[in-house]
């Protein structure tokens, strides 16, 4: 009779234990300041900084440029698991950039579907 309730409460701790663990957060990937290296553009490569943050459960933020002065704010983002599409305005275009999850520090993708664009997580220690 002991041992049934022990292997009854073994099974409850166990059950109990795996649902804690199904709940646990996942950390939110893109959010965070990025280092975007867009390729081949007209005026050269051009490197940009995309900070975001995420608020009321969306993503939001601006693009900068690498001096740290803000471009543009994002007006719109898409997002996916593995990706995300940011939407603002730059030299009074509307633009679009896809970035694809890489690894945990590095993301691909491309600007308006016709430059390559890679982006680096920026860390605050290293």
């Amino acid at each position: 009779m002991k041992k049934i309730k022990l292997i009854f409460a073994a099974v409850f701790i166990l059950m109990l234990s795996a649902g804690a663990n199904a709940q646990s957060p996942t950390p939110d990937y893109f959010a965070g300041k990025w280092t975007v290296i867009v390729e081949g553009t007209p005026g050269g490569d051009s490197k940009m900084i995309v900070d975001l943050a995420r608020k009321d459960g969306k993503l939001e933020g601006v693009v900068r440029d690498s001096m740290q002065v803000e471009i543009s704010k994002i007006s719109r983002v898409e997002e996916t698991e593995k990706s995300l599409t940011l939407y603002f305005t730059a030299q009074g275009y509307d633009v679009n950039l896809v970035m694809d999850k890489k690894d945990e520090d590095h993301t691909t993708g491309n600007m308006m579907g016709m430059f390559d664009a890679k982006g680096e997580r920026i860390k605050l220690f290293k």
